[in-house]
């Protein structure tokens, strides 16, 4: 396939306001806020099939409905302010989103999602091109491109990631969805309280001129989409959760179940005393039955700990080397109190989980993907809590990047309802995200077009990984092929 960079021209870019004042007070940026003003502005996007409706009147029908989910969203009308003593805050003054239109009059929705790789072209589907968050004190904290292809249209949001994390800006753009199909009463309006214990008193200092991100920007990469079917992830599922086996009786009972079953539970008429015996033989402890933990690996813990076996083996580390694998987790329901689903806002924490590079490619998935589920287990209140704490104690921007080059970062996730975005001509065709904040090891989740507990995976490496794990037979095998 020809080369399809430089295809997209900008026609025009004007500002869109508010159809109502704003009456939000300022919003205090969040200890989930504050370190992501290194971050470059999120980038996702929808790509569609052409609308049946003339250029024009698409272009004023998006800006109009634009207009009215501004006015649910006033804080992505508004900048960022910091006050004399050095916190930031979010000011939804009615200064305006930025409303960009582009044409790409050879690019075809087949060039988009066909071949191996993202074409590089995807990149030019958003603006705001590796701006940093905190400069949402000077430009828009929100900016929406329209791009017109030979016979489509791609809708992308760029959206400053010191406002919000995927959570909120799904919800945007999902809002934004409803009202350009003429939805009156919106499903789910923000919530923009800040009453939490991410609200805090320290101040982040920044260097003159504000942050920067922390990796190279121009580093080589690749970028490729795997897709990942319900019976691949099914199957991953059931490897991560395998069980061992008791035979009883010329029967099979599952060891890991009865583990769980009440003390005085009786086996075929034998006392539960003889079971108790025989599990305590089999899992080799005293307390098998007295204190059994059956916990289930999620699929998406599974397909985790596939990946992280996949990029470890082809990145050649020495057995000894510490790998991490960063997995986003979803801070509103694990706080007490819980946090409104709709908290409009960063309430996200970076989970890490440590193995050395040995130990992963030694051990089985199940073990793999048991490290990872143990540290998503523990990130319930009391450790969030701790981490806030720690942030206190010595307040800090996120570094993002892989700097030890044995690093995996996963974040979006496949439970965001991406392909709920239908803007009055259907769904999308794709989901696509933009340069932003990409390095060697950053992969993103997203649910597959078909629902039904599909996956794909977004997945940036170095050269030389991506080829690895593309030749990794265990990877490959749970692949959708083309």
């Amino acid at each position: 396939m020809p080369s399809l960079e430089n295809s997209v021209t900008i026609i025009s870019r004007n500002r869109v306001f508010p159809d109502q004042k704003s009456t939000l007070v300022d919003l205090k940026l969040s200890v989930s806020d504050l370190p992501m003003l290194s971050c470059h502005y999120i980038q996702k996007g929808c790509l569609f099939t052409r609308p049946h409706l003339p250029l024009h009147a698409l272009l004023s029908h998006l800006k109009h409905s634009l207009s009215i989910t501004l006015s649910h969203f006033p804080p992505l009308a508004g900048r960022l302010s910091t006050s004399s003593s050095g916190h930031v805050f979010l000011t939804s003054n009615d200064a305006g989103a930025d409303f960009v239109f582009a044409e790409a009059k050879s690019i075809h929705v087949s060039d988009v999602i066909a071949g191996i790789d993202v074409p590089a072209v995807v990149k030019e589907f958003f603006t705001y091109d590796r701006a940093v968050s905190y400069e949402g004190h000077n430009r828009p904290i929100l900016a929406v491109q329209v791009t017109e292809l030979i016979d489509g249209v791609f809708i992308g949001c760029s959206v400053n990631h010191a406002v919000t994390d995927g959570t909120s800006l799904w919800n945007f753009i999902n809002t934004f969805a409803e009202v350009s199909r003429g939805v009156k009463n919106v499903t789910r309006q923000p919530d923009f309280t800040r009453e939490s214990v991410l609200i805090s008193p320290a101040v982040l200092k920044v260097p003159q001129g504000g942050p920067k991100v922390s990796f190279d920007e121009k580093a080589p990469l690749r970028e490729r989409i795997f897709s990942f079917s319900k019976e691949s992830i099914q199957e991953l599922k059931a490897a991560a959760n395998k069980k061992k086996w008791l035979t009883v009786d010329n029967g099979e009972v599952d060891g890991v179940e009865l583990l769980g079953k009440q003390s005085n539970d009786k086996l075929n008429g034998k006392e539960n005393g003889i079971l108790t015996e025989m599990l305590e033989s089999l899992f080799g402890r005293n307390d098998a039955v007295s204190k059994p933990v059956v916990v289930e690996i999620s699929s998406f813990q599974s397909l985790c700990a596939l990946l992280w076996r996949a990029i470890t083996r082809a990145r050649k580390l020495p057995s000894s080397k510490t790998t991490t694998f960063r997995m986003a987790v979803n801070c509103r329901h694990r706080l007490s109190p819980k946090l409104n689903p709709e908290y409009f806002g960063n309430a996200i924490q970076s989970v890490p989980t440590f193995a050395t590079a040995g130990e992963v490619l030694s051990r089985d998935l199940k073990w793999c993907a048991d490290q990872l589920n143990q540290s998503v287990a523990a990130h319930k209140d009391g450790r969030i809590r701790s981490v806030v704490a720690d942030w206190e104690a010595n307040p800090r921007c996120f570094p993002l990047g892989n700097s030890d080059g044995a690093s995996v970062t996963m974040g979006s996730s496949p439970r965001f309802p991406m392909y709920d975005n239908d803007f009055g001509w259907g769904r999308p065709v794709a989901v696509r995200s933009g340069r932003s904040n990409k390095f060697d090891g950053k992969i993103s989740a997203f649910p597959g077009r078909e629902g039904n507990g599909t996956v794909d995976l977004e997945v940036v490496l170095s050269p030389d990984t991506m080829a690895g794990i593309e030749s990794d037979s265990e990877f490959m095998r749970y692949v959708t092929k083309k």
